[in-house]
Order: structure tokens, then sequence, then C-alpha cells
């Protein structure tokens, strides 16, 4: 069963959730020695990142944090498109996180494909099993349902070997890397960040469920044996969640 929880705006939204995942990074930490993160992209989660800098630098376990990326354009890490440069700005460059756990996509190097290899070499370098067990992916949604970099009609969505895999998006730029839906589906937490009324016919496909995943690839995200939260703001739920049942 999906949590929706509403806030409003996006202020509101991030400070709520940074003062969450500070709680389940501690809680998890008390019985283990590691905590492993997948970052999203875009302009939303900018504001969580902010309040995880300032408000908890010095009150959180940065130590056993492991940090990956969700997806990520392919182009280098200091280009202004780059997550890995937003999520550096916004919070890895001003806590203490090891840098030796800190693992970017290597989108340095000249292909695509060999960059999905590189990363998923790299996952299974840290993770033990069939699939990775992340204790917690954030993800954005866009304006078309996709989430990560997994798109509306792009064979990406279809992928279920792999754990990462190159994407096309239909803006620049349109080489993508991201998980794969089996990642994101065995991780113990999966939490949507949702803001802006551009947002709002989106999220009412993607919480309905009622469109196939290829249509609407956040339909996809169903976690097998862990949690799902949509954190939103008012300006992205409109009348969504009245006519709903979320499931």
């Amino acid at each position: 069963m999906a949590e929706v929880r509403v806030f409003p705006d996006l202020q509101a939204l991030s400070a709520a959730a940074a003062e969450a995942l500070a709680a389940v990074v501690r809680e998890a930490v008390s019985g283990q020695d590691h905590f492993a993160v997948a970052l999203a992209g875009g302009s939303t989660p900018r504001g969580l990142y902010q309040a995880l800098a300032t408000r908890y630098r010095d009150s959180f376990p940065w130590s056993a944090v492991h940090v990956f990326w969700g997806d990520e354009r392919f182009v280098p890490p200091d280009d202004p498109a780059s997550n890995q440069r937003m999520a550096r700005e916004a919070l890895l460059s001003r806590v203490p996180v090891p840098p030796s756990q800190v693992h970017p996509f290597p989108t340095a190097l000249p292909d695509a494909q060999a960059a999905a290899e590189a990363y998923e070499t790299e996952l299974r370098r840290v993770f033990t099993g069939d699939w990775p067990r992340f204790d917690l992916i954030l993800l954005g949604l866009g304006d078309d349902g996709h989430t990560g970099s997994l798109f509306p009609g792009s064979p990406a969505v279809a992928e279920r070997r792999r754990w990462v895999t190159v994407g096309e998006a239909p803006t620049e730029p349109r080489t993508r890397l991201t998980l794969t839906l089996p990642v994101l589906n065995h991780a113990a937490r999966v939490w949507f960040l949702v803001s802006g009324a551009s947002k709002r016919e989106a999220l009412r496909r993607a919480l309905s469920r009622e469109e196939p995943v290829t249509a609407c690839p956040a339909t996809g995200v169903q976690p097998t044996d862990g949690g799902l939260v949509w954190w939103v703001d008012e300006a992205a739920v409109g009348d969504s969640l009245h006519s709903l049942e979320v499931s």
C-alpha cells in the first residue's frame, strides 16, 4: 500500500522529508553499518538536500551513508544539467560523507553503454545478491509520467535483467543512464518527491495505476518487499486524491 503525504508547499515538503530521512538513517544504522541511498535529480529534491546540509549536517551519521544516483544525464560531471553536480552543490560538498562512499555514474566515459555497464559493475561490487537492496531510493515524477530516466515508450522501461541501462529522453540531453524497474522495486523504501501544478495530471495517472507502465513508467514502481511513500505538495495534488483510492 502506497502512502501519500501532502504538504502546503515544496518548502514544507522538503523540511518534513529531511526530518524523516534523518530519522530513518539513524534507526537503520543502529542495526547495520551502512545506509545506501540513491539520489534523485531535477529541481524538486534540491530543497531536501539543502535542508540535510544545513539542519542535519552535525547530527546525521554521514560516515555510514553510501550515496548513489537513480539516474543521470550523459553529460560531463561539471555540466549544468548533471544530477551529480546538483547534488554536490546542494549537499555533498557541504557534509562529511567519505568520498569513497559517493558513487556517481561514470559519465566521463566516451560511450553511454560502457558507462551503464561500469555503473552496474560498481553496484555489484557494493551489493550482494541477485538484485541490489537500497535502503532508500528517491525519485521524481515528470509531467509525462516518467521517473528516473524511464520514459514512456522507451525500451529501458521493459528491461528486466540489467541493473542499469541506457534511456532516451524526449528532450536534451537525450542520452540518459538509469536504474531499472527491478532495482527500484527491490528497495527497502522508495520515496517520490512531487511538487507543482504541472505535475498534477501525471500524479493522478501514476496514483490511479490505470495505464500500462509503458505509457506511465511511474506506475511500475511497486516495491515487492518495501515501503512506497509519495511526498507531494498541494499544488501537485489538486483534486487527484479526492477521486482515487491509492493502492
